[in-house]
């Protein structure tokens, strides 16, 4: 996915544009969707890595907490700092920050480049995009148009004389 290709907008193709925005929603809401799926995937990982490190804790306290009945703090040290728990936590963490990124892509592709388009609508619609027009001198036009016409006058004043 290439999020920056797919908010430019191309204002001389509105209708084109409008056209694909749906379609270009879906596409964010999936992606979000996905990575949605892998974090809650990567939680439920979390939680059984540390429910396995507590009944390892707990079968064998003097070789995991180096104590004969480790509390709660002792366990919670213990899994917190075995490989395995790390491991998974830092998939977790990726995971979230995947996950947070796919949900401002799919709201900016939604929201924010739905009004932009919605304002170059507007802009269209009043001619924004329309050529550089230049103010009419109406004094100096007319005056040209009476030349015109005294001219035409006076040519036909000499053919009939």
């Amino acid at each position: 996915m290439n999020y920056e290709e797919d908010m430019r907008i191309d204002e001389t193709a509105l209708d084109v544009e409008w056209l694909e925005q749906a379609t270009l929603a879906m596409k964010y809401g999936r992606h979000f969707a996905l990575c949605k799926r892998r974090l809650i995937e990567a939680e439920e990982k979390l939680k059984v890595v540390k429910a396995e490190l507590i009944a390892e804790a707990n079968a064998n306290p003097t070789k995991c907490c180096s104590k004969d009945k480790p509390n709660a703090a002792d366990i919670e040290a213990y899994y917190r700092n075995h490989k395995r728990h790390k491991a998974v936590k830092e998939a977790w963490v990726d995971a979230q920050y995947e996950c947070d990124m796919a949900e401002i892509a799919k709201n900016e592709v939604s929201f924010t480049r739905k009004a932009a388009l919605e304002q170059l609508v507007s802009l269209f619609i009043s001619n924004y995009f329309a050529g550089p027009k230049m103010p009419r001198d109406i004094t100096w036009e007319r005056g040209e148009f009476s030349k015109k016409v005294n001219t035409g006058i006076a040519n036909k004043l000499k053919r009939t004389t």
